[in-house]
């Protein structure tokens, strides 16, 4: 037996090698590791050399800002005291000075700027700015104005005076930063004074919740008054704008986040010509496709953004895009988590007329729409409102209806009547939640009594045969959730996936 073994042993051996010499259908496998080292332009044994030329051009801001602030004793008998009111004020709202610190960056010998828009604006609501210092590490202080800022980027242009040409710095191409890349920041964190941190670049192209969001990520620490100052590669080119930091306490965990330069210099430009940024817009309201959303739906997950509405006659309604379409492509360019819808075509020229690849009830086809521009943030609506679930005024049959229904709602028949008590056109056609159970996973995303479930999988849902039909053919065709098209009293038609029981 033993000589057996070891003949079985020998012959597997003695195959792998040679199904690897000399099979020419096999590829030989190496480790990842293997051979690997430290490119050459790796950390140097100190960053002193590159940091004295630098630091010089980095500056810290300092904004001084008036704040009205309100008597909580007003129309109290304490009403002056506290520091509130001016004797027998009445408890007036009284003027406060406040103070705001942060990092900035030269770019020119003649005074030009470059922070974050956070930096330099108003605090607080009903807060006026006063003045803007800029100060060099010299202690040298200038008076600063505000050539040009963009909430939208966070970014601003200031302007100094200086006697002398000043020391500045240049901007760097961050398409060809790659995560590892050994980076310095310089800022004044805290108002402590002039600090630099290393570190590596932790990710590229990272979205931190806004739309068109395409952030460097940095382990180089970065705390509260790091926001404008400059990210620098190790040419001593700035490549990002240290912005936002992510931490549950304030100070620094690791987790800090750059504007790239790619995105921020066409930006500064245009600022600092003194004209306003103008971004591409094509009038949709979209939402990520979810896990759930593309099992619902039957397609690839991270591979094009969903159209939960159209603004009627902008770019999107002119080309003929509906609400439940899926836009996977624009200008040629896929639509993913990385290259966001909105990152896309608010960097297209504004009346240009680009394809459109969308994906309608699991067809493709292609449209072509005019680019519009993007109106002011306060301007567009917000369709992301979550109202408070309720579930108390559900009767206890549609609660037990609920919690034995494979999606977890219980419905009935829409009436004009009903139409006309939750406040909607009596014309809308569909099924009225009546209950919900809270456990099920459509409870869990905000369905609530009084909801209208338009459609379903893009089948118009006018009883609760209809609705539990979709259901069960969704989970026949081997999905797990179906989606939603649901109307609440004062907003619009949303999209919801949610996810099937198992039963």
């Amino acid at each position: 037996m033993r000589y057996a073994y070891a003949i079985t042993a020998a012959l597997l051996v003695g195959g792998t090698t040679l199904a690897v010499t000399s099979s020419p259908n096999v590829v030989a496998q190496t480790a990842q590791n293997e051979g690997t080292a430290a490119a050459p332009r790796g950390a140097p044994g100190s960053f002193a050399d590159m940091v004295e030329r630098l630091q010089p051009a980095v500056v810290n801001i300092s904004t001084n800002q008036r704040v009205q602030v309100q008597n909580p004793f007003a129309g109290t008998p304490f009403g002056d005291l506290f520091g509130f009111g001016n004797g027998g004020s009445g408890g007036r709202p009284q003027t406060r000075q406040a103070q705001s610190l942060g990092s900035g960056f030269i770019i020119s010998a003649d005074g030009y700027v470059i922070t974050n828009n956070h930096v330099v604006a108003p605090g607080a609501q009903g807060a006026t700015v006063d003045s803007i210092t800029v100060i060099l590490p010299d202690r040298t202080e200038y008076a600063a104005t505000v050539v040009g800022k963009d909430a939208a980027s966070d970014l601003a242009v200031l302007k100094i005076t200086p006697k002398k040409p000043l020391p500045f710095v240049k901007f760097g191409d961050s398409t060809k930063a790659r995560v590892g890349d050994w980076i310095v920041a310089i800022g004044n964190p805290f108002g402590i004074g002039s600090t630099v941190t290393a570190g590596i670049i932790s990710a590229l192209h990272r979205n931190t919740g806004g739309s068109a969001d395409r952030f460097i990520q940095t382990d180089a620490s970065i705390n509260q008054g790091n926001s404008g100052g400059p990210m620098f590669d190790m040419n001593g080119n700035v490549i990002g704008i240290n912005s936002q930091i992510l931490s549950p306490t304030g100070g620094n965990i690791g987790i800090g986040f750059a504007i790239p330069s790619e995105q921020a210099v066409p930006i500064i430009e245009t600022l600092r010509k003194g004209e306003a940024v103008k971004r591409g817009y094509l009038g949709v309201q979209i939402s990520q496709l979810s896990d759930d959303m593309a099992d619902s739906l039957g397609l690839p997950k991270n591979n094009g953004e969903f159209v939960q509405g159209v603004e009627p006659g902008k770019g999107a309604d002119q080309a003929g895009i509906k609400a439940g379409d899926v836009i996977a492509k624009v200008n040629n360019r896929n639509v993913t988590p990385d290259e966001t819808l909105s990152y896309i075509v608010s960097n297209l020229p504004i009346g240009s007329k680009v394809p459109i690849e969308l994906i309608r009830n699991g067809k493709r086809m292609t449209v072509t729409a005019t680019v519009g521009q993007r109106p002011p943030e306060d301007q567009l609506a917000n369709f992301a409102r979550q109202p408070q679930d309720d579930f108390s005024d559900q009767d206890q049959q549609s609660t037990k209806a609920a919690t034995q229904d494979l999606i977890g709602i219980a419905v009935q028949p829409l009436t004009a009547t009903i139409a006309g008590q939750l406040g909607i056109p009596t014309s809308t056609k569909g099924v009225v939640i009546s209950a919900v159970d809270p456990s099920s996973d459509a409870g869990q995303k905000g369905l609530r009594r009084g909801d209208v479930v338009l459609t379903a999988n893009g089948q118009a849902t006018l009883t609760e045969a209809e609705l539990a039909n979709a259901a069960k053919a969704a989970k026949a065709s081997g999905r797990n959730a179906v989606l939603l098209q649901v109307l609440r009293r004062g907003n619009p038609a949303a999209f919801i996936a949610v996810r099937l029981r198992d039963q």
